[in-house]
């Protein structure tokens, strides 16, 4: 089986409202990875585009040949959705993903394997050192990103926000991706694998020629936002009683000193409680350690049924466009020896 080379490569593209992009991206990929000297196919998924971009995909895989995949989800549910559902359909050992927009250069991923390889890594992320895009709407949100990422989750590198990425298929597919959190894949690659086995090369990256770009500085406060969903479920996803259950003892205990103050200042020294606001903060303090305790147990609950049965899929496929019959896989080499046999 032509998976079973070490090198085999499924490169994975989510795609949006591309239809200027999806064709000539293929052909891109082709003119890339004409000298690859391994299997290899591409997945491209069409994330609910209400324009032809489903139509130019069918168009480059009757060009191309029966190694290009289709999956065409029923909606738009989003990147990161897109990207888990092409990462599920990737047969190859190495995965590697790039956007559609052909900011990516295809040119790069050969190179990128062979580092992979050699340098004995998990995950090679693609770092866009001299990126083309206006600095104000793009670089600027990325650059803040890029430094919150680091400075919470402790996985130090340059460009998080580089869909041009290279991994071990064994590894990655330990990951499930939800939400938007497709621009935290080394952070939950980390908490499946080595930190040092997480490194980063240069990429060449490109302007985009069609289209428009999908995300502006509004990103930036959702970027904060998941940062908070990364950072809880790194630190206590297989135990968030313990999370729930120390702000519970906090506020508890501040509520229990409080209520024993005015219990003295009641019973020693006489003096009337009920108009104190100490009061009522004491009562909220105590009714809040309650609460937080009790969703730290319902949290534990959930978190061994979350473990017990997490096969649950973030998206609906409507329909997998593949051949029927003949070899799903290109190998560029392999044809040549044929042809010159």
């Amino acid at each position: 089986m032509p998976a079973s080379h070490p090198k085999s490569l499924s490169i994975v593209i989510p795609m949006y409202k591309e239809a200027e992009n999806a064709q000539l991206m293929v052909e891109r990929i082709h003119q890339g990875l004409a000298d690859y000297n391994a299997p290899w196919e591409v997945i491209c998924v069409d994330d609910g585009s209400p324009d032809g971009t489903l139509k130019a995909l069918q168009n480059a895989q009757k060009t191309f040949g029966q190694h290009v995949r289709i999956i065409e989800l029923q909606r738009n549910f989003g990147q990161t959705a897109a990207m888990q559902a092409g990462i599920d359909a990737a047969r190859g050992n190495l995965i590697a993903t790039l956007d559609g927009d052909l900011q990516n250069d295809p040119n790069d991923i050969p190179r990128m394997v062979d580092e992979l390889i050699e340098r004995d890594l998990d995950l090679l992320q693609g770092w866009r050192k001299n990126r083309q895009d206006a600095a104000i709407k793009r670089k600027l949100p990325s650059r803040i990103a890029n430094k919150l990422i680091a400075r919470i989750t402790g996985v130090k590198l340059h460009d998080y926000g580089c869909s041009l990425k290279i991994y071990r298929a064994n590894v990655l597919k330990q990951v499930r991706l939800f939400g938007e959190m497709h621009r935290f894949i080394p952070v939950w690659v980390a908490g499946v694998t080595a930190p040092h086995r997480i490194g980063e090369t240069v990429v060449t990256h490109h302007a985009r020629q069609f289209g428009e770009s999908k995300y502006g500085i509004s990103r930036t406060f959702r970027v904060i936002i998941d940062l908070l969903s990364v950072f809880f479920f790194l630190r206590y996803k297989a135990r968030p009683g313990h999370f729930f259950g120390s702000i519970g003892l906090f506020t508890g205990a501040l509520g229990g000193l409080l209520m024993t103050w005015l219990l003295a200042v009641k019973f020693i020294f006489g003096e009337d409680i009920g108009h104190r606001p100490m009061l009522s903060v004491a009562i909220l303090m105590l009714v809040m350690a309650l609460q937080f305790i009790t969703t730290g147990v319902v949290a534990e609950m959930l978190t061994r049924i979350f473990f017990q049965n997490n096969k649950g899929k973030n998206f609906v496929v409507r329909n997998i466009c593949e051949p029927e019959e003949g070899q799903s896989w290109q190998n560029y080499n392999h044809d040549k020896k044929s042809q010159s046999e």
